[in-house]
């Protein structure tokens, strides 16, 4: 009997990266030049970090002499991480679920998360006719891509509702992986019921689109705090490029640094980067809604990225995984010590 189509995207979806795991162990220094940093990130406001550290220069100014920066724009973390496992990119800021996968996957050899980005700014939106987790029942959600933090997210917590979601895309609750300018049309449509969004989509939702939040993710975590956005980079690369790692930790604390001292500032570098990456600009108020949700930090919050494996566990996206290894914080602690700062813990 043929799969299903959802069925058959999740395999063509492990058959791309059992290849790129492949490419990956296959990788030699010499298939790339030195001194080179690929970075990957999105054109969300959550990864608002990666895009003051380039819009203000901070990472060109932090590059050893002779070093150059190669920059690419992904739509969900599972992209970033096909990237990476096939030596596309050498770091990544993305969300906590695909680096858990990428780990699990390459049985811990793959990647490190090296910092903290963003906490908060996710959101369950719902049209406005829903009051209840119940009145969910029949419905479809979407998400941004099947295994990303928001799919897992949702998964997760409708199975605390009593609401089946499974990975065809049947049970109680239909849940479909939709780009998230897609995701904006269908519920303005009314195709869909609702979507599990990171900002600054779900603040679309709620201004274009009339909807409503039914969850503010940060009402799930203890003390709000959850991340949203880390940074990782490829194992080896840490290891054969500790300059290049470094400059780039240096640009993040920077950024990050200047997201807190300067917002009014930065929401005008976000919006016009977004702007540069999408062709379109937020209008202010979806920015300032969106702004209002987020935490900026260095701090990876790694209590919130173990829980999040175990719901990617209890969903079916991920078998049972050790996160021992993950996170290589050196060089992080090493700027902030000579800072003068606290360090952070894994």
């Amino acid at each position: 009997m043929p799969a299903k189509p959802a069925l058959a995207n999740l395999l063509r979806h492990a058959a791309l990266v059992a290849l790129a795991l492949a490419a990956f162990a296959c990788s030699k220094p010499a298939d790339r030049p030195p001194a080179l940093l690929r970075l990957g990130y999105f054109a969300n406001v959550t990864h608002a970090p990666a895009l003051v550290a380039l819009d203000q220069g901070f990472l060109e100014k932090e590059l050893p002499p002779g070093a150059s920066l190669e920059t690419h724009t992904f739509n969900a973390g599972p992209e970033a991480v096909e990237a990476l496992f096939s030596n596309a990119i050498d770091a990544a800021y993305i969300g906590p679920n695909p680096a858990i996968n990428a780990f699990a996957q390459s049985h811990g050899e793959a990647i490190r998360i090296i910092a903290g980005a963003t906490s908060g700014g996710a959101a369950l939106v719902v049209q406005p006719s829903i009051e209840t987790p119940a009145q969910l029942r029949g419905a479809k959600l979407a998400t941004p891509q099947r295994g990303n933090t928001q799919d897992v997210a949702l998964r997760a917590w409708l199975a605390k509702q009593g609401l089946s979601a499974n990975l065809e895309g049947g049970g109680d609750v239909s849940v479909v992986p939709q780009q998230n300018a897609q995701t904006l049309e269908t519920f303005r449509a009314g195709t869909i019921q609702g979507a599990w969004v990171p900002e600054p989509w779900a603040a679309r939702l709620v201004l274009e689109g009339g909807g409503k939040v039914l969850v503010d993710e940060r009402s799930l975590w203890p003390d709000g705090k959850f991340v949203t956005t880390h940074l990782i980079v490829r194992a080896t690369f840490l290891k054969e490029q500790p300059q290049l790692v470094a400059a780039l930790l240096r640009a993040h604390v920077r950024a990050v640094d200047f997201l807190n001292a300067e917002p009014a500032q930065s929401r005008e570098i976000v919006n016009r980067s977004i702007e540069k990456l999408t062709g379109k600009a937020l209008p202010a108020a979806v920015i300032e809604r969106a702004w209002g949700t987020l935490t900026f930090t260095v701090d990876p919050i790694a209590s919130s990225l173990r829980r999040s494996a175990e719901d990617a566990t209890a969903v079916g996206l991920l078998q049972p995984v050790k996160l021992d290894g993950i996170y290589d914080l050196t060089a992080l602690n090493a700027i902030l010590a000579a800072a003068g700062r606290p360090q952070v813990a894994q």
